[in-house]
């Protein structure tokens, strides 16, 4: 009998190796059953390593998003463009200047299959009304510190 090609993961190490199987496979783009086979197997490995070793429930969404970028090599510019947003508001998302609406959080959480209440938690703003003071942010208030300031 012949040994099974994948198993079920175990170390960080196999998930790494099957993690860049999986990108080169997809990059080939082939057609054939085999291959799509081997997609979808190594898509629910991954899955299931994921689902069990990542705590993306306590993680800052800006934080995750970041650390999702770093793990799929994006760059703000390839953000912007899958989120179909200037790169301007990019960075001000990733500089804690703008929060993410809820078309952002929907598409994020589509393309790094994430759930959407990962992104959709309170973090602080920094508000550049007050960004002279030392630890002053706010809670998504600038529409309330632009009324202030009428």
């Amino acid at each position: 009998m012949e040994p099974l090609k994948y198993k079920i993961i175990k170390t960080k190490k196999q998930y790494v190796q099957y993690c860049n199987t999986l990108e080169q496979l997809v990059e080939q783009g082939s057609k054939n059953k085999m291959a799509l086979e081997e997609i979808e197997l190594l898509t629910l490995l991954i899955e299931k390593w994921d689902n069990e070793h990542n705590t993306f429930n306590d993680t800052d969404p800006i934080v995750l998003l970041k650390y999702l970028m770093e793990e799929r090599n994006l760059k703000p510019k390839d953000l912007a463009d899958m989120l179909q947003v200037s790169k301007g508001l990019v960075s001000d998302i990733l500089n804690y200047k703008k929060g993410l609406s809820k078309e952002i959080i929907r598409t994020l959480s589509t393309y790094f299959k994430v759930s959407q209440e990962a992104f959709n938690k309170p973090y602080k703003l920094i508000s550049s009304i007050n960004s002279h003071l030392k630890n002053a942010s706010v809670m998504n208030t600038t529409k309330e510190l632009m009324t202030e300031l009428s």
